[in-house]
């Protein structure tokens, strides 16, 4: 892979030099969009081909390797609880779209749930702790398709969905057009550029509309992420159009009720969003670079144009970004 080193001096705009992302071997040659990362030396991803991958050593090296069976199969999304339990989900029409669990480190996988129906397609689960999570699933007879589990992944049940627009989706572009927070909040963007909240844990839902374009099939809301309950950003635009900025972002300062964009936004097409805490930082990430705001997303300022999918965060030095062709680059700040 090639190692190159982005940054950029941001003096002006940080407390600290510079935003790095440093090229790591994969092992893979898979496009990967799933990330999950568990600590500074864990993590987990997972892409086309059936492939999933770890790291133990904080991706001094990374194992890569395929599910026994699913060789075809698009891992679009993992979360994982430690370094030996993980659950994969994977996309596709009808049953192409499954979710699978690994409480060995990947020695084996347990297929825990396959879709039925022939008009379902999946797009993202999260996890709020090591028992519950919820699911996402593009809307099948005019109301998407919401799961929970209640066992750490191993089962899945259906709950009441809420309506969607015609030709509304969702984007299982990077697992994060779906975000939970606490213990029952939980956040879904569409294609329809709009919000779906639930303070229930999935049961009841509302939404609100953003400013977000939605003028194709390409557009809408790829990413969210949440400081708190009230404090979340949504980025997205065209992907097709990976470096038209416009309207590719908007903020919530009341849970979701209402977005609005702010007086900048990242440089191009954005398909993940994830905020350090640590810094007070968010970063934005998408097939033409990526973007930093340290100023709750009112401006921001690119500081790579590497080719990425996903983000994965915990803290600034807990960090990382996955891309096509097996493309995995951790995070720094200097």
């Amino acid at each position: 892979m090639n190692k190159v080193l982005y940054s950029v001096i941001l003096c002006t705009l940080c407390p600290v030099k510079a935003q790095l992302w440093t090229a790591q071997t994969s092992n893979t040659t898979a496009s990967l969009r799933g990330l999950s990362v568990v600590s500074a030396k864990v993590a987990w991803a997972s892409g086309t081909k059936g492939t999933y991958l770890l790291t133990v050593d904080g991706g001094t090296t990374w194992k890569a390797a395929t599910v026994p069976g699913a060789a075809d199969s698009d891992f679009r999304a993992i979360h994982a609880f430690d370094d030996q339990t993980a659950v994969l989900l994977s996309i596709g029409s009808g049953e192409k779209s499954r979710v699978y669990k690994t409480k060995d480190g990947g020695a084996k996988w347990d297929l825990v749930y396959a879709n039925a129906d022939p008009k379902g397609f999946f797009d993202a689960l999260a996890f709020w702790d090591a028992t519950h999570g919820i699911l996402l699933g593009d809307p099948v007879n005019g109301h998407f398709v919401i799961m929970t589990t209640d066992d750490g992944g191993d089962s899945w049940k259906p709950q009441k969905a809420p309506q969607a627009l015609p030709n509304e989706g969702a984007f299982a572009a990077s697992n994060s057009c779906l975000v939970v927070l606490g213990l029952h909040e939980v956040w879904f963007g569409t294609g329809g550029a709009r919000v779906f909240h639930s303070s229930d844990g999935g049961k009841k839902w509302s939404v609100a509309n953003t400013p977000i374009r939605h003028d194709s099939l390409n557009s809408g809301i790829f990413s969210l992420a949440f400081l708190n309950p009230l404090f979340g950003i949504a980025v997205g635009g065209d992907y097709s159009k990976p470096e038209d900025a416009a309207h590719n972002v908007a903020i919530t300062t009341d849970g979701g009720k209402k977005w609005t964009a702010p007086e900048m936004g990242p440089s191009g097409f954005r398909s993940a969003i994830a905020y350090l805490p640590d810094r007070k930082m968010w970063i934005a990430t998408g097939t033409s670079g990526s973007d930093v705001s340290v100023d709750k997303g009112k401006t921001w300022k690119p500081f790579d144009k590497g080719n990425y999918n996903a983000l994965g965060f915990i803290l600034s030095y807990a960090g990382w970004a996955v891309g096509p062709k097996g493309a995995i680059a951790r995070f720094s700040v200097e």
